[in-house]
């Protein structure tokens, strides 16, 4: 593999093949093996955007393996003084390995590994894709249900500007899954993702109400109502808190459901949750490691052993 600008860069064998290879590097993502595989090898953490879990789990992920770390910011460096993103990923080019990009601008991750050689790996653009968070998110749900195949999912909240959700639904249906989109009617999911999704052979279910969902689902995605993205403060402001899971909602769930969110989170899931058997979103955060740990191995051509020791 070489650039992951979006999850069709990627065939189904090597997604399984990724999240096989991120469960063999567990001990190493806890810390109880030390097995430096990326020695010597740098990763440029590239974010015109604010990041907590994907810029930390990504230098994370490059420092469990050996490697090293070079964190970029937007803010204090020379773009503020007006310098283009081809000028400054030229000069990565030159410092790293390989190269990790968060982007406000939907279709940069994509600009950037077009203008340099090393491989680029896509950590959000704008609106657009997210695909090692989407890695994460199967390795969480396979973890838990031990396949990916023909599982029930409602994804739920911000699907029209959630970039989380148009990767993650996209890989879901390559693996058999129905989806129950549920969204107020502002925030539904792009009509262009439903038609590739059904064009797939997905069975796809739209709707605004969270509550008729909870029982039949296996998994339930919750996102955050994202204000950043609205041009509109007004009209943000008609959808913010529309949905929030609590403890009590569960009562009908099946008992092997599972609740996940990209986080950071406001409000959509109630503290109540984070108790339940079903909350699985700050291992999903931790997961990010050892999705993005195997990634990089991948597209810098190391060989995980079949046994980590």
């Amino acid at each position: 593999m070489g650039d992951l600008i979006t999850m069709d860069d990627l065939t189904n064998k090597e997604i399984t093949t990724l999240l096989d290879n991120a469960e063999r590097l567990l001990p190493i993502a806890k810390g109880e093996v030390h097995l430096p595989l990326l020695e010597g090898k740098v990763l440029a953490n590239m974010f015109f955007e604010n990041s907590t879990r994907t810029r930390m789990s990504f230098e994370s992920a490059m420092k469990r393996l050996g490697g090293s770390v070079l964190n970029f910011s937007s803010a204090g460096s020379s773009v503020a003084k007006g310098e283009t993103l081809y000028d400054t990923m030229q000069m990565v080019d030159g410092y790293a390995d390989v190269a990790a990009i968060r982007h406000p601008r939907q279709g940069a991750a994509q600009y950037t590994a077009d203008a340099i050689d090393i491989p680029v790996l896509n950590a959000g653009d704008g609106a657009g894709n997210h695909p090692t968070q989407t890695l994460l998110d199967l390795f969480t749900i396979r973890e838990a249900h031990g396949t990916l195949e023909g599982l029930n999912v409602v994804l739920v909240g911000d699907l029209r500007y959630g970039r989380t959700v148009h990767s993650l639904s996209h890989a879901l249906v390559r693996f058999g899954a129905t989806l129950t989109l549920v969204s107020p009617d502002s925030l539904r999911i792009p009509s262009e993702i439903v038609s590739d999704l059904t064009a797939d052979g997905a069975k796809v279910t739209e709707t605004a109400d969270l509550t008729a969902t909870i029982d039949d689902a296996d998994v339930i995605y919750m996102t955050r109502i994202q204000k950043e993205r609205f041009p509109d403060e007004d009209e943000y402001s008609k959808v913010a808190g529309i949905y929030m899971l609590t403890a009590s909602d569960l009562a009908g769930a099946k008992g092997s459901m599972i609740i996940m969110h990209p986080l950071p989170r406001v409000n959509e899931i109630h503290p109540s949750v984070d108790s339940t058997r079903h909350a699985r979103y700050f291992q999903q955060a931790f997961n990010g490691v050892v999705a993005r740990m195997a990634l990089l191995c991948d597209c810098l051509g190391v060989k995980i052993p079949k046994k980590v020791k």
